[in-house]
This record gives C-alpha cells, sequence and structure tokens, in this order.
C-alpha cells in the first residue's frame, strides 16, 4: 500500500485490515530475523527479492530511526554428514551476493559463540533481528502521510459489483466493486489487491477466484531461554536445514528486548490464528483435513511430523535438539515461550508451494483483482521488494 501510494499520488488507496490493530498475525508473531539471502535457490525470485530486501530493510530502519541489531548469524554442522550440505549453502550464499559470508571452524566458532559447540559453520554477518510490529506501523504511518486511509476491524466478508443505478450516483460506474465488511460497512473501489496472509485462500474463493493453493496453518511453538541465561547466546544459531522442508529447523534468535527465542517446531494448527496447543475452529479444521493435499503431504512425511508432534508436547525433547548445539542448556533454563502461525501454501498434490503467486480471474471482479496468494518467508525481511514487485505488477494488470 505505501509503495502504491507513493507511486501514484493522484489515485486514493485504503487498506482494509480485519483485526483493530497492524501486524497482529503473522507480523506481529515471527522471529524478527532479518535474513541475509543464504537459502534460497540462486536466480530464483526468492533469492534476489531477500538480497534486496534486506539491504532496503536495513536502510529504511538507518531513516527512520528503527533500532536493529546486526548480531550476525552462524548456520552450525554437528554431524559429519552435514558438512557437505553446509559447504553446498556457502557456495549458494555467494552466487547469490550475500555479503561477508565464509566457513568457519570450530575453534572460530568458539571464539564467537562461546556456549556453541560445532564441526564448521557458516558466519553471516550481516543477518540481523529487528521488532517488524515497528516497522509496519512505521509503514503504516509512511501510508497515511502520504494520503492513505486505514479501515481497521474491517473483515471483508463480500465483494460484488455495483449496479449502475446504485447509489444513485455515478459511484456505480466509477467505482464498480463493492467490498463488504462483516458489519455491513461498503467500500466502492475499482481495483482490489488481496495480501491476506492466512485468509489468502477464502478472499480468493469470495471474490470467484480460484481455491487453489490452499493455505494449511503450521504452528511453530517457541521457547525462551530463562533471563539469567541469555548471556549464553550472542548471535543467530541455526541448524543445517534439511532440503526436504521448508521450515529452517530448531534455531536460537536474540531478540531486541535482550530475550532469546528458541524454536519454532512446527505442527498443524487446528485454527488459522491458533496460537495456543488447544485452539479449535470446526471451519478451519475440516478444511485442511478435507484436503487431499494435505494427505498426501502427511503420508510423504510421517515420522517428521510425529517427531515433531511429540517435541510440541515434550520440553525435554525441545531441548535435547538444542543441545546439540549448546550442550549447557538444561530443561530448567528454558521456558514456554510465544507462538506464530505460518500460512503454509500447499497444492492438491500435496506440495508445499515455496515461491510466490500472484493471480487474479477473469469476469467482472476478477479481472479488477490481484490476489497475493504466497508470500514466503522470508517476505518480512524482503517486504520493500516485495512491494515494488507488487507494485509494478498492478500497472501492469490495472493499466495505471
Amino acid at each position: 500500500a505505501r509503495q502504491l501510494v507513493l507511486r501514484h499520488p493522484a489515485l486514493s488507496f485504503a487498506v482494509l485490515e480485519k483485526e483493530r490493530q497492524l501486524a497482529h498475525h503473522q507480523s506481529g508473531h515471527n522471529s524478527g530475523v532479518i535474513h541475509s539471502g543464504i537459502y534460497y535457490t540462486p536466480g530464483s525470485l526468492k533469492a534476489k527479492l531477500c538480497v534486496q530486501g534486506a539491504a532496503l530493510c536495513y536502510e529504511y530502519c538507518d531513516q527512520k530511526g528503527i533500532p536493529y541489531k546486526q548480531c550476525g548469524k552462524l548456520i552450525v554442522a554437528v554431524e559429519q554428514d552435514e558438512i557437505p550440505r553446509l559447504k553446498a549453502l556457502y557456495e549458494r550464499g555467494l552466487q547469490n551476493n550475500v555479503r561477508g559470508l565464509k566457513l568457519i571452524g570450530a575453534k572460530e566458532i568458539q571464539a564467537k559463540e562461546p556456549f556453541c559447540r560445532g564441526l564448521m559453520a557458516l558466519d553471516s554477518p550481516y543477518t540481523g533481528i529487528v521488532d517488524y510490529r515497528q516497522v509496519a506501523q512505521s509503514y503504516a504511518e509512511d501510508f497515511q502521510e502520504a494520503g492513505g486511509t486505514i479501515l481497521t476491524d474491517f473483515e471483508v466478508t463480500d465483494m460484488e459489483m455495483a449496479k449502475e443505478s446504485s447509489s444513485g450516483s455515478e459511484d456505480g460506474l466509477k467505482y464498480p466493486v463493492i467490498v463488504r465488511s462483516s458489519k455491513g460497512e461498503e467500500i466502492y473501489c475499482r481495483h482490489i489487491v488481496t495480501c491476506a496472509g492466512l485468509y489468502s485462500d477464502r478472499l480468493s474463493e469470495i471474490s470467484g477466484c480460484s481455491p487453489e493453493p490452499r493455505i494449511v496453518p503450521f504452528r511453530g511453538d517457541y521457547l525462551v531461554l530463562k533471563p539469567e541465561k541469555c548471556y549464553m547466546v550472542k548471535g543467530n544459531i541455526y541448524p543445517v536445514p534439511n532440503p526436504r522442508f521448508p521450515f529452517l529447523g530448531f534455531h536460537f534468535t536474540p531478540r531486541m528486548d535482550g530475550s532469546v527465542w528458541l524454536g519454532p517446531n512446527a505442527v498443524l494448527a487446528f485454527k488459522r490464528e491458533g496460537y495456543k496447543l488447544f485452539d479449535f475452529s470446526a471451519t478451519d479444521f475440516l478444511d485442511a483435513v478435507l484436503y487431499s493435499g494435505l494427505w498426501k503431504l502427511v503420508l510423504r512425511n510421517l515420522s517428521y511430523g510425529l517427531n515433531e508432534m511429540y517435541r510440541a508436547c515434550f520440553l525435554s525433547a525441545q531441548v535435547k535438539e538444542l543441545q546439540k548445539f549448546i550442550p549447557e542448556v538444561t530443561v530448567n533454563d528454558v521456558l514456554r515461550g510465544p507462538s506464530g502461525v505460518r500460512a503454509q501454501a500447499l497444492d492438491s498434490d500435496g506440495n508445499l508451494v515455496d515461491d510466490f503467486v500472484f493471480d487474479g480471474g477473469t469476469g467482472d471482479i476478477g479481472s479488477r483483482i490481484l490476489h497475493v496468494r504466497n508470500a514466503p518467508s522470508p517476505a518480512a525481511t524482503s517486504s520493500l521488494a516485495i512491494a515494488e514487485m507488487i507494485a509494478d505488477e498492478v500497472k501492469r494488470r490495472f493499466e495505471l
């Protein structure tokens, strides 16, 4: 929205937000890491947008006085068979033009992270941390200062074309699409862009566009180190990722407030905004379990899924995972922490959709809408670069 209003100051823009405040879901529940772009396939949109987005994010924070820390990250190999994968990641990072990357040995790991053990690590000094809620708030202020309107507590439940005579004025012709809220409020507009995260498939269906890719919610639970134990972690410490999954594994993440988050795991959430273990929504649950794509995913990854569920229930199992990197961590050093829910896009063959998906549709409303169906991690890091890409797509589709 900010990017669009800055590019097209003569047009009027409104953001419709379901909640009473901004950044209430994925943006306010993520790990707060500014990723550097190591993991992603060279040449892919994710790689390009992450490297660009990280540079833009630091620049933006400097410009606006938003605090951040460039505390760096170590991706640590603790088993011999992880070393080839770590070296491949290093090569990938170089191809993606990630700055300052180097491979370091056990002694250098300890010099950087005195409590961490590992055979070899990839050192990424430009990885950082920030409070993305604050960043989102700042984007909102920019948008409003440039003339944009933000309407909170506006849950979109319906979209339809205006009848020509509606409202007895020219509104029906000039602004032919009506967007209606759950309270019956109406907005008349010419074009719509949806960026609805956990509800992107449902909004697409409301508008008469394709229900696929479907969103399956995965909850990630974090542990936190007790305040007196936070000295054990200086920067981000990540495992070497399993190439079969888009989740980056259990990691140590320092936060802007001085706390340290450990995790997250990845388990199926029974509610799209279900941050607690027993949160349940019959609609969301049935939506997920009746989708053939989910069963194909589950059956292919049964042991991984069961392990994650086991770890979610037993603190000691999660701590065991952490001890591979910092042996001194014990069950007594950690507390259960916050959770986030990730909007994982899934196709009908059970494949996790791992790149950006934009679509619209045909017909009166379909041709006036752009759905951002999937903006996968690291979308917070890449947000300013993604905004430029969406604004280009809007200009092209709607001929602004």
